[in-house]
């Protein structure tokens, strides 16, 4: 006979903008500091935090009376997921895990880039959400009542400090109607499944944590009830976070559980990136309560049983292969495994990239972050060569290595959370190519646009040194050093870059002949500029035949070269010189109007 169905403790998603507080906000519940240790201070992949239904009525035990609330829940299964505009993949994993979500706005800031993005992910799932108005602490005249419910605090605060709120907050309930959304403060709601509740609270002082722990418990006990209702002994369905090696256990599995129950001995599919992976449960590990299945700060406890929704750590063998992101089902046959692998390769084929056209190689150690850097990629038309979860191997460097001999600032390799292996170093050194390696998504990105520009500039720098320059000197009265062959005077940098081999005409257009030399402090320099008081020999130029001391020359620029440095260069030459170039360009078209036209 089957067990009866229950209510499973709801998924929640906690999403925002970055730096909004998001795992603050959690580390507040938990009494945790896992913000503090995130890389770069941002979340980069989802994580898992209970909060059992004790917890929720020790802390919000007045609210839940006052709201009339009567508690059926178990508890809370909250997913933090990354806050960076580069990550909406990765939250919309967590959107589509979610039953309802927390959306964390800066009440300072408001809404922001990567707020919409929630907001998108939220509306596309239909997620029901209720939206936090953090860091009311940082409000000019806020005084913190820490750990205090929002509607102790706000008595205590000034009429200014209280106006103050109310405007922002109305500025929260502008922007959400402009969106599509209805909303209000939650104690102002009149219909909380037609309105969007937005508390203010501050994650840093604790204020207002009890009023959003109470809101969320009331809108799923209110709204998802039948949503929520699961068949006990139903097989397990869930969606792997994290592929991790953990010692004493070998590889493991960080799994989230949205339907069903599993049990230490299921057999089960997840999977990989080649194939389907099926394997036998060890060993279930679930966090302590509070605790993050992603940074636990104490050790896991072994269970026998675990039901949804539950985020658990799975010891099993031959999990070789099994990725982030993956599919993961208990199965009682061979065709459901091959449901998971179908499953997988739709996803594999949505996300892999195999293009052969010349762009970057990127590897990355989830589905969710290769897919997420992908269209940070995509968005900054920065083109992909090949995309896929793993290891940067042998193969990577050549396939990179061929886009480098085509377009030197595309053959590049970026690497997200995963290692380069022995020969793959090896074969990058012999190929002198170059890897991008991070761990946070957004700065991965950075390196490699500042890698980009250093790249670019060098290529065109030494692109520059193949063309004429334009330069602007006068021929000093008095400083005659000798007439002919070659005539060597001294000479003021008026504008530009004079080199040598560099030909010299007078202001009428007519050539004087052409640099031989260019000594300043009677050393032999490269190249002279704006100010430079110089001695230079000229081969051609005779005194008192073709140029005289006072007079003005430029450098003659071939047309071609001219083009060039007003298209394709401009931005590198400095404003005397873009300015004594047009000083040519008009001498030059006294004779043809059409040079320096394109």
């Amino acid at each position: 006979m089957n067990e009866k169905p229950v209510i499973r403790q709801p998924i929640v998603a906690v999403l925002g903008h970055v730096d909004h507080g998001k795992t603050l906000f959690l580390d507040r519940i938990r009494g945790t500091s896992v913000a503090a240790r995130e890389a770069g201070a941002i979340t980069q992949h989802v994580g898992a935090t209970e909060v059992p239904v004790e917890t929720i009525k020790k802390i919000c035990a007045p609210l839940l009376e006052l709201f009339k609330i009567d508690v059926k829940l178990s508890g809370l299964l909250f997913i933090d997921t990354p806050g960076h505009e580069a990550f909406t993949n990765l939250r919309r994993r967590g959107g589509a895990l979610a039953d309802l979500a927390a959306l964390i706005v800066d009440i300072n800031e408001g809404f922001m880039p990567q707020t919409l993005e929630s907001l998108s992910i939220l509306k596309s799932y239909k997620t029901p959400f209720m939206l936090v108005a953090n860091k009311i602490d940082r409000i000019p005249g806020w005084q913190p009542v820490p750990n205090a419910c929002f509607l102790e605090s706000i008595v205590k605060q000034k009429p200014g400090v209280k106006q103050v709120l109310d405007d922002k907050i109305y500025e929260l309930v502008g922007k959400l109607h402009e969106l599509g959304f209805g909303s209000e403060r939650f104690d102002r709601i009149s219909d909380f499944k037609n309105q969007v509740s937005i508390v203010p609270a501050s994650a840093k002082t604790g204020e207002g944590i009890q009023e959003v722990l109470t809101v969320l418990f009331g809108l799923a006990q209110r709204f998802l009830e039948d949503q929520l209702r699961i068949e006990v002994s139903g097989l397990a369905k869930g969606t792997v976070l994290e592929v991790k090696e953990d010692v004493g256990l070998g590889k493991t599995l960080d799994v989230i559980i949205y339907d069903g129950a599993l049990k230490r001995g299921d057999e089960f599919a997840v999977g990989g990136l080649d194939k389907v992976i099926n394997s036998k449960v060890r060993a279930i590990l679930k966090p302590k309560p509070l605790d993050e299945i992603r940074d636990p700060e104490d050790k896991f406890k072994t269970v026998d049983r675990v039901s949804a929704a539950a985020g658990v750590k799975i010891a099993a063998p031959n999990l070789e292969g099994a990725i982030a992101g993956a599919p993961f089902h208990v199965i009682r046959e061979a065709a459901d495994s091959e449901k998971v692998w179908s499953e997988m390769q739709e996803e594999l084929g949505r996300i892999r990239i195999v293009s052969g056209v010349n762009g970057v190689v990127l590897k990355a150690d989830a589905l969710g972050s290769l897919e997420a850097i992908e269209g940070q990629l995509k968005a900054s038309n920065i083109p992909i060569r090949f995309a896929d979860v793993g290891d940067v191997s042998k193969r990577d460097i050549v396939e990179a290595a061929t886009v480098a001999k085509n377009e030197p600032l595309l053959g590049v390799i970026l690497a997200f959370g995963v290692d380069v292996l022995p020969d793959a170093k090896s074969a990058a050194q012999q190929e002198n190519l170059h890897i991008i390696e991070n761990n946070v998504i957004y700065r991965l990105i950075e390196s490699y646009e500042e890698w980009a520009k250093l790249k670019r500039e060098e290529t065109r720098t030494k692109r520059l040194e193949g063309y004429a320059r334009a330069a602007k000197i006068v021929v000093k009265p008095g400083y005659i050093f000798r007439r002919s062959g070659p005539a060597i005077v001294g000479v003021d940098v008026l504008g530009g870059v004079l080199k040598p081999k560099a030909t010299l005409i007078k202001s009428d257009g007519k050539e004087v002949g052409k640099v031989k030399e260019i000594q300043k402090d009677k050393k032999a320099v490269t190249e002279a500029k704006l100010g430079d008081e110089l001695a230079v020999s000229i081969e051609g130029g005779i005194i008192g035949r073709n140029f005289e001391g006072g007079d003005v020359l430029y450098t003659e620029i071939p047309r071609n070269h001219v083009l060039a440095l007003k298209r394709d260069l401009k931005d590198m030459l400095t404003g005397d010189e873009l300015a004594v170039l047009d000083e040519i360009i008009s001498i030059k078209q006294r004779e043809d109007s059409t040079y320096g036209k394109m």
